[in-house]
């Protein structure tokens, strides 16, 4: 006998929802792929803002930018300029490195990167 479970009443976890959504939808699927590195880039923001013990407020003032804008990065939804994820880097005293990887060819993963 299979275990029926019943849906919630109150919809999909934040998790399954865009799951579910993704599943339906090629494009939104897509919209989401897209995101993912600045998703991996809010992680990073989060686990060294905690490390410094930083409230979103606290990075927003030494970042010299809105609170609610730090909320917004961290989210993960939010696309944000090199300029201010340099600004964020500095604030929380690390190096931002950045680069470029080939995407074909006999050099395909092969990357170059540069701290800033």
């Amino acid at each position: 006998m299979s275990k029926r479970t019943e849906p919630s009443p109150v919809g999909p976890s934040a998790e399954e929802a865009p799951l579910q959504r993704a599943s339906r939808s090629h494009a939104y699927g897509q919209a989401q792929a897209g995101k993912d590195g600045y998703r991996e880039i809010a992680w990073l923001l989060i686990k060294y803002r905690m490390e410094h013990g930083l409230t979103q407020e606290q990075l927003a003032k030494r970042v010299g930018t809105s609170y609610s804008q730090i909320s917004r990065i961290e989210s993960g939804r939010q696309r944000t300029s090199l300029e201010t994820l340099l600004r964020m880097a500095r604030a929380l005293d690390l190096k931002m490195v950045i680069g470029f990887e080939e995407t074909s060819g006999e050099a395909a993963g092969r990357r170059e990167l540069v701290a800033i």
